[in-house]
């Protein structure tokens, strides 16, 4: 599998059965390809959709029905259109069990950066700081490393999305999970040794004696 399907199909191992889920924009959508129609997740779009399926076949698309990003998506049954008053406050309200971002940079802290580059022009900041507010989890799903610069850092240069720290990490080399202690690894990729891991990583890791494999469900 390619590195973006490989942190997808991690990602949908930490969602259970029954949650409401949002997921952001890019690599973070891909997520409902691999989470089961039977395990009965509702993923939520901040624009006003809580039923997201996974993309439909080409051809198949709906102009009606995108994400927040203006992808296009499909609907499960019992999906449900509602406004962005509602679709807020359920995300303000504490009511959405995980999201799945994507990242620019996580610090040492466990913080992310995900919303501006400055100097570069930004449409607005969506919804990604009431997210990391406001879910019960935040997973950030991203590459480890861009254009040879890693991306796990040792204290964010970019704007901060909220000053909360993150939960967990999830890149194509490894599972990390930040904590008052640091960040911890706890996978590493298939065929991926800790040394590369440190190697491609600038914040310093904390490394338990046995550190495993990414499972993947069948």
């Amino acid at each position: 599998m390619d590195t973006k399907e490989l942190i997808a199909r991690r990602v949908a191992q930490e969602i259970l059965p029954g949650m409401l889920v949002n997921l952001g924009i890019g690599l973070p959508s891909m997520v409902a390809n691999y989470v089961p129609a039977e395990r009965g997740v509702f993923f939520q779009a901040e624009n006003g959709v809580i039923g997201l399926g996974a993309r439909p076949p080409e051809g198949m698309e709906d102009p009606n029905l995108t994400d927040a990003g203006g992808g296009f998506v499909s609907a499960v049954p019992g999906a449900a259109s509602i406004d962005s008053a509602m679709s807020f406050g359920l995300i303000r309200g504490g009511h959405l069990d995980m999201t799945v971002l994507g990242g620019l940079e996580v610090d040492e802290s466990g913080h992310l950066a995900n919303w501006k580059v400055p100097g570069k022009m930004v449409p607005g900041m969506g919804g990604a700081m009431d997210l990391v507010t406001g879910a019960a989890r935040v997973v950030v799903a991203m590459q480890h490393s861009a254009r040879g610069k890693s991306k796990i850092v040792r204290k964010c240069s970019l704007p901060l999305t909220a000053l909360r720290r993150v939960d967990m990490v999830v890149t194509d080399l490894a599972v990390i999970v930040p904590s008052p202690a640091g960040l911890i690894l706890r996978e590493r990729a298939p065929g991926v040794s800790i040394e590369a891991i440190r190697e491609a990583t600038e914040a310093a890791l904390v490394v338990p004696d046995e550190v495993p494999e990414m499972g993947f469900d069948a």
